[in-house]
């Protein structure tokens, strides 16, 4: 089957018009569809609660540790010119 042919079989397919889905099964498809999507809704509510959360420590910690601020020295310097 060459090229063109394989063309002109899917293209019957594609045209012929869907068989009809019982009502009952689209029923169910819509209701489980919805429920997916209420579910990817707050899966997706709940990870920008914690990244929002996250950045929020971060940031008091960031401000409470003061990380970029070099620590004291814990040996003197040597005393001399006395």
């Amino acid at each position: 089957m060459n090229r063109a042919q394989r063309e002109a079989a899917a293209r019957r397919i594609m045209e012929h018009t869907p068989p009809s889905v019982p009502p009952e099964l689209y029923a169910e498809a819509v209701r489980r569809g919805g429920r997916v999507r209420r579910r990817r809704k707050i899966a997706a509510g709940l990870a920008w609660l914690l990244l929002f959360a996250v950045t929020v420590a971060f940031v008091v910690w960031a401000l409470t540790a003061r990380p970029w601020v070099e620590p004291p020295s814990e040996t003197t310097p040597p005393l001399t010119g006395w």
